[in-house]
């Protein structure tokens, strides 16, 4: 029996817009500091505490960085001590069914790999 195959060419605007998502989203934290924030709105150390092994310098820059993309908002209450909480974005919230098929796809690829 012979199988459908899906028309898999990609254009270089199709290339365009993979490369665009991936300096996006690059690096080891940004999804991880997307799946807590996706969870609900946090301040700095309750998203520190949830991600093992980040620093608060490096959770600092990549804050900002998916602020500048649009994809989290800070927002600073006027208290003493200052209070600053993070959340999504509706554009970020966009991206929860491409997390959802990276997560069903590694455990995939964990059962292949380590047969767990």
């Amino acid at each position: 029996m012979k199988q459908e195959t899906q028309n898999n060419d990609c254009s270089k605007a199709d290339l365009m817009a993979v490369k665009d998502a991936l300096e996006v989203l690059n690096g080891r934290w940004k999804l991880q500091i997307l799946i807590a924030l996706l969870n609900g709105t946090k301040r700095f150390k309750q998203i520190a505490r949830e991600i093992d092994g980040i620093s608060d310098r490096m959770l600092s820059k990549e804050l900002k960085d998916l602020e500048e993309n649009q994809l989290v908002v800070r927002k600073v209450y006027d208290a003493f001590p200052p209070i600053v909480e993070y959340s999504t974005t509706k554009h970020a919230e966009t991206l929860s069914t491409v997390i959802y098929a990276l997560r069903e796809w590694g455990y995939l690829h964990r059962k292949k790999i380590i047969g767990k």
